[in-house]
């Protein structure tokens, strides 16, 4: 290591306190291990932070709104105020509005079910299927996979160009892939759609966690992301943006909350007058821990300040990369190429080794989570290995002799918790499974690689 690079590594921040970070797993050589957690793209741990501002406020948990007792006012102030916390980490604009959801997947279903009539949605294939699927009752254009940021944004002009400039319409792009990590080209999106008349939602389920996402500096009409994702796994997320479509249409939800007035009629019908603020697609009894967690969340990424969160992730993609390009049979997955800005997510694949059972190795042999699979990408992950839609793998022997097509892919990610030594412990699994093979036999249990007993 040169003396730069060394004071390089010193300047970086260490890791912020997560939930897990000394819990151990067995073995199945023998022992235990601590378990290294690099599977943040599906769910991140709970940073300690928010674990320990949700245990501090669950003694005066409380009914939210109209409550009259003191819990129910400290908890109606509470999810309140977690709604402008968001919306200052979020850069929203002062007419904007927060609305708590369940996950990202709810909050684009939330958009989806308030289109105008008659609104055209422009999506690209590469999408994860929380932004590709909930747009089934639009008219729907699927974009193809474009291989350069500029493509993308030359390829979403192009249909724009095709459409009636005078009616509604979307674009709804991701800010860092789930599958390569790769960042988009949000800001040139957004000019893009707007020259044409149609309005944008970001889907920053994978961005918000690793990059600062502001709404005004990007100029998009809506962000969606989920707390879970976000270090926040107590089962909230949010959609925030302009008002205006939101209040135009009937709740997502119908229900308490999200009526203000409500009374029969003499011919035995119901008259509902609904709320125009976020409450309106907030019907039931909010999850306010939920919600305060992502706050919690918000505030701890922003002290601990992302120009050093990304510069030290930069640094852990590093060791990925290089270690994994030491491997000649390791594919790293790219839409954009090696050189495109990225998160600390990587998909690959290992010449001849079916991705289940590589994936099973790491966890049973080395205490290392990962995912396996598609990702909830389908069309992308199969453009990007070139594979058969119809194809299904199973584990055990190698799915594909060396040199042959795999059937799905293995992803590593990571983030502001993980410590260095979990990436350097996964770049040697890696390096040994290839080298010299699993220790242990695999068989196939209800879809999935298991160690045999």
């Amino acid at each position: 290591m040169s003396v730069s690079t060394a004071a390089a590594d010193q300047s970086l921040c260490t890791p912020l306190p997560v939930l897990g970070r000394d819990v151990t797993v067995p073995l199945v050589t023998g022992g235990e291990v601590t378990y290294a957690a690099l599977d943040y793209a599906a769910s991140a741990p709970a940073l300690q932070r928010v674990w320990d501002d949700v245990a501090a406020y669950a003694p005066y948990y409380g009914s939210v709104h109209r409550g009259a007792g003191y819990l129910s006012q400290l908890s109606t102030d509470l999810f309140e105020n977690s709604r402008v916390t968001v919306a200052e980490f979020l850069g929203c604009r002062a007419d904007d509005q927060v609305i708590f959801t369940r996950s990202t997947t709810d909050s684009l279903n939330l958009l989806a079910a308030v289109l105008p009539a008659d609104c055209e949605v422009f999506v690209f294939e590469t999408e994860h299927h929380a932004s590709l699927l909930p747009w089934r009752d639009a008219r729907v254009t699927y974009l193809n996979a474009p291989r350069t940021p500029g493509e993308a944004v030359q390829t979403l002009e192009s249909a724009l160009a095709d459409r009636d400039p005078y009616g509604p319409a979307l674009v709804c792009v991701t800010g860092a892939s789930n599958v390569t990590g790769e960042l988009w080209p949000v800001r040139e999106l957004a000019a893009a759609a707007h020259a044409h008349g149609a309005r944008i939602v970001l889907d920053a389920a994978q961005l918000a966690p690793h990059h600062p996402v502001d709404i005004q500096d990007l100029d998009v009409d809506w962000v969606a992301f989920s707390g879970h994702k976000l270090y926040a796994p107590f089962g909230s997320g949010v959609l925030a943006g302009r008002a205006d479509w939101l209040q135009a249409s009937e709740p997502y939800l119908a229900g308490g909350g999200a009526s203000r007035k409500v009374a029969r009629r003499a011919d035995g019908g119901v008259d509902v007058e609904w709320h125009d603020s976020a409450a309106r697609h907030e019907a039931g009894s909010p999850n306010v821990i939920g919600v305060y967690s992502i706050a919690s969340a918000c505030k701890a990424l922003t002290e601990a300040g992302f120009d050093s969160l990304v510069a030290r992730e930069q640094h852990l993609i590093g060791k990925v990369r290089d270690g994994l390009a030491a491997v000649p049979e390791v594919k790293v997955l790219s839409l954009f190429g090696d050189d495109a800005p990225r998160v600390g997510v990587i998909s690959f694949v290992v010449d001849g080794w079916n991705s289940s059972h590589f994936a099973a190795a790491l966890s049973a042999e080395y205490g290392i989570g990962v995912r396996d699979g598609l990702f909830c990408a389908h069309p992308l992950v199969r453009t990007l290995l070139g594979s058969d839609p119809q194809s299904q793998g199973e584990c055990g022997a190698p799915e594909a002799a060396p040199g042959e097509k795999s059937l799905n892919a293995i992803r590593v990610s990571f983030g502001a918790g993980t410590p260095d030594e979990h990436v350097e412990r996964f770049v040697r699994a890696v390096t040994e499974l290839v080298r010299d093979g699993a220790r242990w036999n695999y068989r196939t249990e209800d879809g999935r690689c298991v160690p045999a007993v």
